[in-house]
Order: structure tokens, then sequence, then C-alpha cells
């Protein structure tokens, strides 16, 4: 595992919106800013919470929602989603810089 830390998280993370792959749908998180995220997930749920970044991943806590943290494992062409037991839970397909799937709004 090739886990990013803090300095790269925050490259790709703040204003971007993640469009990650969960066993072919798509789900989509916007990190509006260092503190607030927005997600979409393949079922039609969507979640509004706090985030904040770590020193190699980061926690979120969405409002009516679950609380957990993360870390983002880079191979070679891909960057992999895994939740604090280890999992894979989704792979990045696309980043997309602003809120391009319209979740603040």
């Amino acid at each position: 595992m090739a886990i990013l830390k803090r300095n790269a998280l925050q490259l790709i993370m703040i204003g971007a919106t993640h469009v990650v792959d969960m066993g072919g749908k798509s789900a989509f998180i916007y990190y509006e800013t260092q503190e607030k995220a927005h997600m979409l997930l393949p079922d039609g749920t969507r979640f509004d919470g706090r985030w904040n970044l770590l020193d190699d991943g980061y926690s979120v806590e969405w409002i009516n929602g679950p609380t957990g943290s993360w870390k983002l494992d880079h191979q070679p062409g891909a960057i992999d989603y895994v939740d604090a037991t280890g999992t894979v839970r989704g792979r990045i397909s696309r980043i997309d810089f602003g809120d391009t799937a319209r979740l603040a709004a």
C-alpha cells in the first residue's frame, strides 16, 4: 500500500469532486472546503457533513449518517478508498475540480 499523506490529499480533495466506482456504479463526493463535504451514493442517498484531514487520511462525520476514517491508497494508475478495517470500498474513476455533481446546491 502507498497511502497518500496530508499534503497530497489537500491537493486532490479540497474543492474537488471524486467520482468513485463502487462495483460498477458511481458515488460522488465533493470536498467543498477543508471542513465541509457532500456525498451522493449510487442508490441516491445524500449526505452532508464535516471532514478533517489527518496525517495519512481523513475522518468524516455525516449528518444523519455514518462516521468514519478513510485512507486513499495509490497504486500505479489507481487510487482506492480504504476504510478503517483496511478494506477497499471503491476506486476513484475521476477527479473533477469544483462541484460538478452539484452536491452543495
